[in-house]
C-alpha cells in the first residue's frame, strides 16, 4: 500500500534525490534516466512496517526494481552500493508481500 500524498517536507524530498543519485551513480544511469523512489507501508504480519522501492529503466527500456527495508530518510549509500552484478540480476523480485 503506498502512503496517501506525495510528501513535500523538504527533508524527504532531499532524501528521495540522494536515493536518486546513489541509484544512478551504483548502475551507471544517465543522468536524465528516469529513477522512481516510493515509500511503501505494509500492516501484513512479518513485514518491515516501511519500505523503500526504487524502480528504474535501462537504455533497452527494461524496468528494475529492489527494495530496501526502511523508510526513505534512513536509506544511505552503502544499501545501494552493496547491489552486486547488473541491473538484470536484482529484477523480478516478488513484491506481493507489500
Amino acid at each position: 500500500m503506498l502512503l496517501g500524498q506525495p510528501k513535500s517536507d523538504p527533508a524527504f524530498l532531499a532524501a528521495v534525490e540522494r536515493i536518486q543519485g546513489w541509484t544512478r551513480k551504483r548502475f551507471k544511469l544517465a543522468p536524465g534516466a528516469a529513477i522512481l523512489v516510493s515509500e511503501i507501508a505494509c500492516k501484513m504480519p512479518d513485514c518491515p512496517p516501511m519500505e523503500t522501492a526504487v524502480a528504474f529503466w535501462t537504455g533497452d527500456d527494461k524496468r528494475h526494481q529492489f527494495k530496501l527495508y526502511k523508510p526513505v530518510p534512513e536509506v544511505a549509500y552503502d544499501d545501494i552500493g552493496w547491489l552486486m552484478g547488473s541491473p538484470g540480476s536484482h529484477e523480478g523480485a516478488a513484491w506481493d508481500c507489500c
